[in-house]
């Protein structure tokens, strides 16, 4: 049993006005006490850190250049793990980077009923919401800059769904990746960056940062106001519009840039230590010679590589075999694949009616509206991205523009480690259980990996020109019946009718199961879960309890879907 204490470093969080725009069953009914569980989960791993800070030894500042010298790298990455879960880095102090990416998920969605039901989770203010679920962190770090290969016709890197931390800055687009949420309005809500650098001079481990960072590195001169305005949701009216409300001279902006740049570094280098990025899986055993997959992981990984045609976008460092009579003899090629090509792809996901964004059609109490366009929304990821349209960042290269018909629908092809990992008291994310709920897939319609598999082995085979909830009588929806893709520009046809059979879906789940760190060594914080598990019905229909019809769709909206260079064909 685990005591969770109150953190000197949390103030106590303010409480924003409830915003409800939602018909009912899409808030799942325990939310509130949810939200809770894991905001006690949070500050007991920040606890955790700020123990482990106070143990370290300061580290020696010697050489030329001058480094830190012995623990500078525990030192930076206890700073990024201090930061990660530091809930004072929203306006209600309420919300921190780790709420949405919990150690025992992988790093990703910690309420069960959430991935369930509204699928993004809420932000700062409640109850707001994104319009993904959220991706896992571990080995995110370890994508290159986005860069547009020529000779391929492809993308290749960036962080987010939609690649838009594409590194062009920071030259790091995990770096980039965690500038995104501390401001986003859906999620930790700040208005103004300089927002975390005035925060972080009131942190309690200040010293760490100045250690790392320099004396005087946080030091700006805030006028009295800032207290307020950081107080204050993103998107509020009172700011018309104005993203950095802050009223800073250029010396002190230009101070707070800085310091913001830090914070992305910072939180990067946790992400891509050990502690997050851990290469201690069951398959590192066996690349290692130390572990002797079971028959059914054996098989799960030949499939992966042949009749599966995994391989051909999560790279393995093995050859795939897509030939019948095939066999690969060759050794591992690398002995710490990320299980990604860093591209991007458009597998024909179905429309998701429970995701809570298409319901953010109302202003809150603050006069913010988190899309006006309700279900004429469509998510055309990178696309969109590159358009620098709603719901997106700006792209940072104008050549890039005129490739977004040809990349609509695609979204990043994360790595497939750490897929199935779980708290270790709900031991699987496969119905009957005990098992944690995720969500998978950037809408999180996918609620299991059986399913998962079977998408890709069977999406064609079983294709209906319906919306999710409306499958034919007879038809169980996500095993003989898949709704329409909601974007259909760029399918990946390399998946959609592999002709696998019922046990080879279950041997390439086993095998996706290897993926999950904390085998040669404990997995650090996986031990914080307090939620309960869930336990019955099958892995095949998991979830399918609570599916909704999908309501008639108006056309995509002209804000989305008419920016040029158009999608082509066009985007109903």
């Amino acid at each position: 049993m685990i005591t969770r204490g109150v953190s000197a470093q949390n103030a106590t969080a303010v409480p924003a006005p409830i915003y409800n725009p939602y018909p009912p069953g899409i808030l799942p009914p325990n939310l509130n006490s949810e939200i809770i569980r894991v905001l006690a989960e949070v500050d007991f791993i920040e606890e955790r850190a700020l123990a482990r800070w106070h143990n370290l030894k300061p580290p020696i500042v010697t050489g030329q250049p001058p480094r830190l010298q012995n623990t500078g790298t525990a030192a930076m990455e206890t700073l990024g793990e201090l930061m990660n879960f530091d809930r004072n880095m929203s306006p209600g102090r309420n919300q921190a980077c780790m709420s949405c990416h919990m150690p025992y998920a992988c790093f990703s969605g910690p309420i069960p009923s959430v991935n369930l039901t509204m699928i993004a989770y809420p932000g700062t203010v409640h109850f707001r919401a994104g319009k993904r679920i959220p991706q896992r962190h571990p080995y995110s770090p370890f994508f290159p800059v986005l860069q547009y290969n020529e000779v391929q016709g492809l993308f290749f890197g960036g962080n987010f769904w939609d690649s838009r931390a594409t590194g062009f800055e920071l030259r790091i687009p995990d770096a980039e990746q965690a500038q995104g949420p501390p401001v986003d309005t859906q999620e930790m809500g700040f208005p103004d960056t300089a927002c975390v650098a005035f925060r972080l001079a009131h942190a309690v481990y200040r010293p760490l940062f100045e250690e790392i960072w320099g004396k005087g590195s946080l030091d700006i001169n805030f006028p009295p106001e800032t207290e307020q305005i950081c107080a204050t949701p993103g998107g509020a009216a009172v700011f018309g519009g104005n993203t950095t409300p802050i009223p800073l001279t250029p010396t002190d902006r230009t101070h707070a840039n800085t310091v913001y740049d830090r914070w992305g570094q910072s939180i990067d280098s946790y992400e891509q230590s050990v502690q997050v990025s851990a290469f201690s899986s069951k398959f590192d055993a066996f690349l290692k010679g130390t572990y002797t997959l079971t028959a059914d992981e054996m098989a799960g990984f030949q499939l992966f590589n042949g009749k599966g045609n995994c391989n051909s976008c999560h790279l393995d460092g093995r050859g795939t075999t897509l030939t019948s009579g095939q066999t690969d003899t060759s050794t591992a090629a690398l002995v710490t694949p990320l299980f990604t090509c860093f591209g991007s792809a458009n597998e024909g996901l179905p429309l998701n009616p429970r995701n809570a964004f298409y319901y953010q059609n109302r202003p809150d109490s603050f006069g913010f509206i988190g899309n006006p366009y309700g279900f004429g929304y469509r998510d055309l990821r990178m696309g969109t991205f590159l358009r620098s349209g709603f719901g997106s960042g700006p792209n940072p290269n104008i050549t890039w523009r005129k490739f977004a018909p040809t990349v609509d629908g695609q979204f990043q092809v994360a790595s497939v480690r750490n897929v199935a990992m779980t708290p270790p008291q709900c031991p699987t994310t496969e119905a009957p259980g005990p098992y944690f709920q995720k969500g998978f897939f950037h809408n999180g319609y996918i609620k299991s990996l059986k399913q998962l598999v079977h998408f890709y082995n069977t999406r064609d085979k079983f294709q209906f020109p319906v919306t999710s909830g409306h499958c034919p009588a007879g038809k169980t929806e996500k095993v003989d019946c898949w709704p329409m893709y909601e974007v259909k520009n760029n399918l990946d046809m390399t998946t959609g009718n592999l002709g696998l059979t019922d046990e080879e879906e279950n041997q390439i789940v086993a095998f996706l199961q290897t993926l999950t760190d904390g085998f040669t060594r404990p997995y650090p914080n996986r031990d914080t879960f307090t939620g309960t598990c869930m336990s019955g019905g099958s892995a095949k229909t998991q979830g399918n309890e609570f599916l909704i019809p999908t309501p008639p769709l108006p056309p995509c909206a002209k804000a989305i879907c008419g920016v040029p260079p158009v999608p082509n064909p066009p985007i109903p």
